[in-house]
C-alpha cells in the first residue's frame, strides 16, 4: 500500500528593524520520481513577493526563488505539499548488484583515490571517467569536496565495514549500524559549517551530520553517494496525541549501485529508507540542496528563526 503525507513547512524569520530588500531560493517541494509523486504543492511567502519563480536544477530538484521588495520585520515561507510515496516492490538488498561485492560500485579505475576538488573537475580527469554511461553519470558523487572530508580519520572509521569482496548491501547496513551506535544525536550540537572531521572528534550531532559522515567513509573507498534531503514521517508514542508541527526536515545518504540506481539508507535512525519517507532534493553535500537560504538588505543587528513543520498522514 502506498502512503500519503501532507507536508506543511513554515519558516519565519523576524528582524530588529526593517529589511528593505530580501533575495530566497530554497527547496521546499517533494519531487517526482521512482516510488514517489508529488500530487500538490505551493510555496507562498508574506510579504508577497515582487518576483517569485519555480526552476529545476542540475539533479533535477525543484527549486523556488522569490524577491521581496517590500520593508518588513518578518518574514514567512510556507510550503505545503501533498505527496504519495509508494512501497518498494522488492527488497533491494536481497538482490544484485547489492548482493554483489561492494567493488563492483567503485567508479573504477580510481579506487580509493577519488579525490578532486570539486564536481566541475570532473571534465578534467579525461581517461580515468569510466566508459560505461550509467557509472559515468554518477562519478561526481564520489569526488570529495571543495574543502576536503576525506581524511586519514574518515578512512580509517570507514575501514572496518569494507571486508574485501562484502556484498555491497552488508557493508551499508554494518556502516549505518555503526554510525548510529557510536555516535550520539544531539540537537543544536553542530551547525551547517561543522565538519566531518569535527563530528568523528565530538562523536555527536544531527541528521545532516550522520549523512555526511557516511557520505564521506563511502568516498574514501571510491564509491559514489549523494545526500538526501526530505522528511520523514514519524508516528508519536502509544497512547498519544499526534502533535501538529514539531516534525522536522530530515537528511539520509545513498550509494551508487551498478544497475544505475541508488540504494538509500539513513544513519540516524539505523534503518533503510522505506514509504515514510519524502524525498524533496538530493545533491552531492547539504550546500547544493539546503530548505532556504538568502540574502537581506537590512540594518538589524538581530534576527531569529523559528520552523515549524508537520508531516500528517492522509
Amino acid at each position: 500500500m502506498s502512503r500519503r503525507y501532507r507536508i506543511k513547512h513554515i519558516t519565519t524569520y523576524t528582524y530588529s528593524d526593517r529589511v528593505t530588500s530580501s533575495y530566497g531560493r530554497g527547496f521546499l517541494a517533494p519531487r517526482d520520481m521512482d516510488g514517489q509523486h508529488c500530487v500538490e504543492k505551493s510555496v507562498t511567502v508574506e510579504p508577497p513577493p515582487t518576483d517569485q519563480s519555480f526552476g529545476v536544477d542540475v539533479y533535477g530538484n525543484e527549486d523556488v526563488y522569490f524577491h521581496v521588495s517590500y520593508d518588513h520585520e518578518t518574514l514567512v515561507v510556507t510550503a505545503d505539499s501533498l505527496v504519495e510515496v509508494y512501497p518498494r516492490p522488492v527488497d533491494e538488498t536481497t538482490s544484485w548488484p547489492a548482493t554483489a561485492a561492494w567493488e563492483s560500485a567503485r567508479m573504477a579505475p580510481f579506487g580509493s583515490t577519488v579525490n578532486a576538488g570539486s564536481a566541475g573537475e570532473a571534465s578534467g580527469l579525461g581517461a580515468n571517467v569510466p566508459s560505461d554511461p550509467a557509472r559515468a553519470s554518477a562519478v561526481e558523487f564520489a569526488l570529495d569536496l571543495p574543502t576536503p572530508e576525506i581524511t586519514d580519520e574518515v578512512r580509517a572509521y570507514a575501514s572496518p565495514s569494507f571486508w574485501p569482496g562484502r556484498p555491497l548491501a552488508d557493508v551499508i547496513v554494518d556502516l549505518t549500524h555503526r554510525i548510529f551506535t557510536d555516535f550520539r544525536y544531539l540537537s543544536g550540537s553542530t551547525t551547517v559549517s561543522t565538519t566531518v572531521v569535527d563530528v568523528l572528534a565530538a562523536r555527536s550531532g544531527v541528521c545532516q551530520d550522520f549523512a555526511r559522515l557516511a557520505i564521506a567513509c563511502l568516498r574514501s573507498q571510491g564509491l559514489a553517494a549523494r545526500y538526501v534531503s526530505g522528511y520523514l514521517a514519524t508516528e508519536p508514542p502509544p497512547g498519544k496525541e499526534r502533535m501538529i508541527g514539531v516534525d522536522a526536515t530530515h537528511a539520509w545518504a545513498a550509494v551508487w549501485m551498478p544497475n544505475d540506481r541508488w540504494l538509500a539508507f539513513d544513519p540516524t535512525n539505523d534503518q533503510l529508507v522505506d514509504e515514510r519517507y519524502a524525498t524533496v532534493a538530493w545533491g552531492r553535500d547539504y550546500v547544493d540542496v539546503p530548505p532556504l537560504r538568502g540574502v537581506i538588505y537590512t540594518e538589524a543587528e538581530k534576527s531569529t528563526i523559528a520552523v515549524s513543520v508537520d508531516v500528517a498522514p492522509q
